[in-house]
């Protein structure tokens, strides 16, 4: 079990697999919690969760507590856009709790660190552009 953690810092997002040995660190954090960015590769940076999907893509949705998967009557929102005003429809979401279903883990960046995260994470291309 990897999660997939999108790191999104302004307008540029990076993906990064996390590894199997760390994913226990993972589990029990809800949207909204602060997490190291150590856990990922990014030394000095703080990353805070956002949101994510389990393995069948359904959306995680913070109004909903633990990691259970439920039918909601939505009106709009995450996991719901409708396309005329008024219009609801019942729509399956994920709890705001990371659990081992999880599969991709939406974050932002809190806190940055001395470097940028594309040096840390392509090391190898910012080399072959300086030359």
């Amino acid at each position: 079990m990897t999660f997939k953690v999108v790191i999104s810092d302004k307008e540029t997002s990076y993906q990064v697999e996390s590894d199997d040995s760390i994913n226990k660190q993972f589990i029990g954090l809800t949207i909204g919690d602060d997490l190291n960015g150590d856990l990922v590769g990014l030394n000095g940076y703080t990353l805070k969760i956002t949101g994510g999907s389990d393995k069948n893509g359904f959306p995680m949705k913070k109004d909903v507590d633990g990691p259970r998967r439920i039918k909601s009557l939505l009106s709009g929102g995450i996991g719901y856009n409708p396309k005329a005003d008024g219009v609801k429809r019942r729509k399956t979401l994920r709890g705001n709790t990371i659990s081992e279903d999880i599969v991709q883990i939406n974050t932002i960046v809190a806190t940055a660190g001395s470097k940028s995260i594309d040096e840390i994470l392509n090391p190898e291309e910012d080399a072959e552009g300086e030359e």
